[in-house]
Formats: C-alpha cells, structure tokens, sequence
C-alpha cells in the first residue's frame, strides 16, 4: 500500500494523514472550492479539487473520488467518519475498481446500518437488548398495543437513524399517534427511509460503546470503554474512558458482547458497539457503527494504540499481532468536542472568521483540529473546528488538566463550546461521576453558564485589584 486517498476533511483528514506519513505512505487529499486553504490540503502530498462547497458537490461525490483515486494511482480510501464512511455503495465501489477500502465490508455496512437488521444479526448470540420490538411499524394501533405491553414511556426511533434524527421519547398514549408521524417524517426526510420501530425507553441510562478492531484471520479485539452520557440532543459532547461505573467485570461482559456483536456481521476493520447502561448497571445493545468514531482518541491513549495505523494494516490483509490479554488500561483521557457553536444562544453554529486560533500545548494535552488562524468557519459542513483531548495517570487529573487546556485555548471571531466544557468539568455531578445522558437537561442552561462567568470575572477583578493595591505599596516606599 503506497498511496492513500483520504476522502474527507478538517481534522479528521489531517489525522490520518500523520499516520499515513509515519508508516511511509503517501497521501492524496480531496477538497472542496471552500477548503482550498485548508491544512489538511496543505499536509496531503498531492490534493485535487473535487466540486463546489456544497457536500452533494464534493465529498459526497462517491464517482468523483473514485475517478481521482484512479488517476493518481492510489491503493486505498480511507473515508474517516461522517460523509461515505458508512455507505455500503461507495465500499462496493472501491472494490469494483480494485481500491482498498479502510473500513469493513460493504454487508456489515448494510446489516449494521439498519437498527432493524442489527438486532436480527445479533439475535443469536444471547446479547441483551433493550425490550421492543424488532420490526417496521406505521401501524398506530398496533403500535399503542405494543406499547402498553413493555410500558411507558417508549421511545420510537428511524431504523436508518442517527445522531438523535428520527428519534421521539412517548410518555403517555394520547401523544403516540402525534409522535409518531412525527418520527416517521423526520426519518424519511433525514434518511430517505420512514422505517421506526418501538422500544422500552431506559429513564437514566449512560451511553457506553466499545472499540473493536477485527482482522481478515479470525481475530477481534476490543480497546476497553469510552462513557459517552454527556450529551446534548443525542449527540456527544464530551467522552472519555475509561468509564468510572464499570466493574472489572462489567468491562469484560461488555467487552465480549462488543466481540460478538462484530462476528455477527463478519466484521472487519475498526468499528465501535454501543450499549445502554441503566441505573442498576445491566447493559443493552443499541447499535454498532461500522467506521472509526470522533472520539477514537481517548481509547488510543488508554490503551497506547494507533488505532488509524491498525485500520491500514488491516486493509493490507495483516494479521492483528496484539493478544486480548496483553490489553490493559493506563491511565484516564478526557475529549471536548470544540464546536464552533454558542451555548448562550441554544449551540447555534457560529460561523466567521478565526481573528485568533491559538491552541493549548504541553504534556497530557492533545488537538486534533483542521484549522488555522486567519481561516473562515465554512457554514457547509459540521461547525467541529477540533477535538481537545486531554491525559492523566487519574480521572481527577486529567479532568483538572482539561481545564488548565480550555483557559489556554484563545479562539476570537466566532463563538466555541470551550465555556460549556468548563461549565462540564467544574460541575459536581460530572466530577463525582454521578450523572447520565440527561445531564445536560438537569444541570445545563445559558443563565448557569453566565452566572458561572460573571462570578469568575468578579473574581479576576478582586485579584486584579489586590495586585494593583500592592504594586500602589511599593511604588511609595522610600528609597
């Protein structure tokens, strides 16, 4: 494998570059006219425009990256996450062209791309899930049967779903019908596809996946845990692992669920199974997602892996030359989601240009980004500018050093989530580890956030004041 083409942008672009890089492989970059200027661009060793701003113009354009991997030779595509890197077609595309594609097979794309499917595929294999049922529904009444069979609440999501879409929490009855239609619009319009099912919706659930990694000759390992519950509108914010509620033998179990969960499918390559955790601390299979994830860097440095270099070794036909056994945890890593959004005004996406970009540095402390200072914020894609991650012998002192990170993380131009990953580490429920996925809902809220930064500035302003009564002192004295 000589060249890589990575089919994606901003940070994630540049992050598999640099491993490409140190394993020798050259790299080709794709870029939109919005990105000409971008350092992931800058970094590949050869970079073509493919299209217009627009992602049905450019990075979703599955014929014109293959045609661009033709013509520069490339042995393989990496997709990253979001974008192709989990469409079953664009797979089944590189390998009619004799491409490699860095990720699984196109069926595991396709059984685990379906919520539906996935349940169906793992059924087998005595891996928990949460009660429901297991089918499309449009049904109504049918539906109300179901419901008042497992119980309210319920909860009705898209079989093609993610990132919360398609997803409504039913208290009582009379709203079903509402919610439902609802639901099922959203799918269609978000994915194409009206499929939702119904399941018992978890009250106090923590969001736990596990990282696997599966080679071509029978072997599947997992990298431990990442707790993912700190979440707004189902989409994470901050993740980190180890998890602070797992037993050494919860971990295992849940562990070697995720390992089944990847030989239903066959898997290949590296993928990540999510489970509910409830409050008594028995666990639930929610879905797999069949690419690397935002936050693969913490489980890299808990378990001291590359995990991007194991993708590429992988996609070479090699043999995973690491034993289950030989995996332990090290230390503690935190990630802080950096959006270019405002949490005083509902995490709108603030898009402007980056006056100043100046990044936190020194041990422990990692940033995966995809811009520099002096760049647009481009309102065509995710507003992520970059990941904060950060890395500790203990939870307590990885958490403290994130916080040392986001007071030396200077962004001017637009608004950032820094101040709410703040608000995150400082709060009790999330230092003592007792918190869910509602966390955000039960403690979060604009007027929390300012009351937080005004007392701080007054705070600044007493020790600002004291200094300048003591510099005051000094210049008196006599010589």
């Amino acid at each position: 494998m000589n060249k890589i083409l990575v089919a994606n942008r901003g940070e994630i672009a540049l992050r598999i570059m640099k491993t490409a890089q140190k394993m020798g492989i050259q790299t080709v970059a794709v870029f939109s006219s919005a990105d000409r200027n971008a350092p992931h661009v800058k970094f590949a060793d050869q970079a073509v425009c493919i299209g217009e701003p627009a992602s049905n113009q450019s990075y979703l354009r599955g014929d014109k990256i293959i045609e661009v991997a033709k013509r520069l030779d490339v042995d393989a595509i990496h997709p990253g996450y979001g974008f192709l890197s989990e469409n079953a077609e664009f797979a089944e595309l590189c390998e009619k062209n004799n491409i490699v594609f860095i990720g699984p097979r196109s069926k595991a794309i396709k059984v685990m791309g379906s919520k539906l499917a996935a349940k169906e595929a793992v059924k087998a294999y005595n891996i928990p899930m949460v009660p429901g049922i297991d089918e499309a529904i449009t049904n109504v009444d049918k539906a109300k049967a179901i419901a008042r069979n497992i119980g309210f609440p319920i909860l009705i999501k898209a079989s093609a779903g993610g990132g919360g879409k398609g997803m409504r929490i039913v208290e009582k009855e009379s709203d079903l019908e509402s919610q439902m239609k609802r639901a099922i619009s959203e799918a269609t319009s978000a994915f194409g596809d009206g499929s939702v099912f119904i399941e018992k919706y978890v009250t106090s659930p923590r969001h736990i996946e596990i990282q696997v990694m599966a080679d071509n000759h029978g072997t599947i390992l997992h990298f431990f845990e990442r707790e993912c519950s700190i979440q707004r509108r189902h989409q994470k914010v901050i993740e980190e692992a180890p998890s602070c509620v797992l037993s050494s033998k919860l971990r295992q179990e849940m562990g070697d669920a995720a390992i089944k969960v990847a030989k239903a499918c066959d898997y290949l390559g590296a993928g990540t199974v999510e489970f509910l955790l409830d409050a008594d601390y028995n666990f639930y299979f929610l879905e797999m997602n069949t690419r690397l994830q935002v936050e693969h860097p913490v489980s890299e440095l808990i378990s001291g892996v590359d995990l991007v270099e194991l993708q590429i070794k992988v996609a070479r036909g090699e043999k995973l030359n690491i034993k289950q056994e030989d995996l332990t945890i090290n230390g503690h890593a935190l990630e802080l989601r950096v959006y270019a959004e405002d949490p005083m005004n509902d995490f709108l996406p603030s898009v402007g240009h980056l006056d100043v970009y100046q990044i936190p540095k020194g041990t422990g402390i990692r940033v995966d980004d995809g811009f520099e200072e002096g760049m647009d914020i481009p309102i065509y894609y995710d507003p992520m500018l970059a990941k904060l991650i950060t890395y500790g012998k203990t939870r307590e002192e990885a958490i403290q050093l994130m916080l040392k990170a986001i007071a030396n993380y200077h962004v001017k131009g637009v608004q950032t989530t820094l101040p709410f990953g703040k608000f995150v580490c400082e709060h009790e429920a999330f230092r003592s580890g007792k918190f869910d996925t509602h966390f955000v809902k039960k403690y979060y809220s604009p007027k929390a956030l300012e009351k937080e930064m005004q007392e701080e500035a007054k705070l600044a302003a007493l020790v600002a004041l004291k200094q300048y009564i003591e510099d005051q002192k000094l210049l008196r004295l006599p010589n």
